[in-house]
């Protein structure tokens, strides 16, 4: 600061100068602080408060807390989003407005969402289906499912597949067998209690 005496006009000019010295400090300060904050801490919410900022100083210190603000709305929008997808809540979208790289992003998640939300979906189906409804045949579809999304989507579309054969083939000697005709045997690929189910059968028919 100008610390130098002064009368009149010059001391209208040293205090001018030291009253700007004082609100770009408060600027730089108050501008540091957000972008430290948002950037560096990963705080978000924080606002630039100029003291007396008017004109172009007013102007930035509205630009950087517009950016703050949107910063901070779009990252809570996809945080919220993710933490209802990780708590198996799959009704939520980002719906913040956003653009480049962040939009990307916000379009990932929500891409994201409706996969998962068609895989359970389709899952839930398919297992209602031939576990509760007794329907066989039926197979999960995810459009554009990949990963492990897609491996899990094959599991459960195989052991439908799996369920569906043994249990129509089942059906088909046992209806044979009752009605008199003793030819036939189940010889699909099984395992466990449908293992046995099936060896059980196939001595009963050589047994009758």
């Amino acid at each position: 600061k100008i610390t130098v005496d002064a009368k009149g006009e010059i001391l209208e000019l040293v205090t001018t100068v030291n009253t700007m010295v004082d609100q770009l400090l408060n600027f730089a300060d108050e501008v540091s602080r957000v972008a430290r904050e948002v950037g560096t801490e990963g705080i978000l919410g924080g606002q630039a408060r100029v003291r007396g900022a008017t004109g172009i100083w007013k102007d930035l210190s509205e630009n950087v807390n517009l950016m703050a603000n949107n910063l901070t709305s779009q990252v809570r929008n996809i945080s919220r989003v993710s933490s209802a997808v990780a708590n198996g809540d799959l009704t939520k979208k980002v719906t913040v407005e956003a653009r480049g790289e962040v939009a990307e992003l916000a379009d990932t998640v929500n891409t994201m969402v409706t996969t998962l939300s068609s895989f359970a979906d389709e899952v839930t189906r398919v297992a209602r289906e031939v576990g509760t409804e007794g329907e066989l045949g039926g197979q999960a579809r995810v459009p554009g499912v990949a990963g492990t999304w897609k491996d899990l989507t094959e599991s459960v579309n195989s052991m439908a597949s799996n369920l569906t054969g043994q249990v129509r083939q089942i059906a088909t000697v046992t209806t044979a067998i009752a009605k008199g005709d003793l030819t036939k045997k189940i010889d699909i690929d099984a395992r466990g209690e449908i293992q046995e189910l099936k060896n059980t059968i196939n001595t009963m028919v050589d047994q009758l």
